[in-house]
């Protein structure tokens, strides 16, 4: 994990800037992720957290830095954007499920017309996923017949069904109403345990100090502090931190 000598780093960025219309919304971002790791990105609306996840997908390409996915230097201009998304799964606030599809075909969708998987063999996986989750009496439903709590379920089971190195998941649930956010945070617990790589900005404390193997504190668009769980909510050493977790209920 964080620290050993033989982690190996899924994810590098290293002096990440980008910019909208002039105004700086990330400035000189490192991190590095290693293999099997969770990293919690947390910080106040407007922080950086999104961009940061958009500029790993490169749904947004970097104005300085690189970015470095396996040791690939993803953030080279030549980069192909589709075949570095389909190593990673991503799945973001809202569901975005495909509402004309089953969940079954939500969740196989990539596997077939991404990677080339065949039906049977695609579909197999999705309903072992599915039965893990207790949606798989789900499958042949379509999206608005499921609950909140279930959609973004499926959204994930549909971005790790292709086994992806890395797995970004974007305040995953903020759109969720209270009594649904537990069964999605129990099932990025289990995805913890089955050793996941993911990267994840959230607003749940208490379930990044839980569930994170180290926090990142952002605080206008820089890493303003990072460590364990621990050091990042128990003894932070930046003034901007203490403001900011004391303004947090517990």
């Amino acid at each position: 994990m964080s620290g050993s000598p033989a982690a190996v780093p899924v994810l590098r960025l290293e002096g990440v800037y980008k910019s909208f219309q002039q105004t700086d919304v990330l400035r000189g971002i490192d991190l590095t992720v290693n293999e099997h790791e969770v990293v919690a990105l947390i910080g106040a609306s407007g922080s950086g957290k999104s961009t940061l996840l958009r500029v790993i997908n490169l749904l947004e390409r970097v104005d300085d830095g690189r970015v470095w996915l396996q040791g690939e230097d993803i953030s080279d201009p030549r980069t192909k954007i589709d075949a570095v998304r389909a190593r990673i799964g991503v799945v973001f606030q809202h569901y975005n499920l495909f509402p004309h599809l089953s969940v079954l075909d939500n969740v196989t969708l990539a596997s077939r017309s991404v990677h080339g998987i065949p039906r049977r063999a695609a579909e197999k996986r999705a309903l072992e996923l599915l039965d893990a989750i207790g949606l798989a009496d789900k499958a042949r439903d379509y999206p608005d017949r499921l609950s909140g709590g279930q959609q973004q379920r499926a959204a994930i089971v549909r971005a790790i069904a292709t086994d992806p190195e890395l797995l970004l998941l974007d305040e995953v649930t903020s759109a969720l109403d209270p009594e649904l956010v537990g069964e999605v945070l129990d099932l990025v617990r289990q995805l913890k345990k089955t050793g996941t790589t993911i990267v994840m900005a959230t607003h749940e404390m208490s379930f990044a100090r839980d569930v994170a193997d180290r926090v990142a504190f952002l605080d206008q668009g820089s890493v303003l502090e990072l460590g364990t769980p621990a050091e990042v909510f128990g003894s932070p050493r930046e003034e901007r931190t203490r403001e900011f977790l004391a303004r947090i209920p517990r």
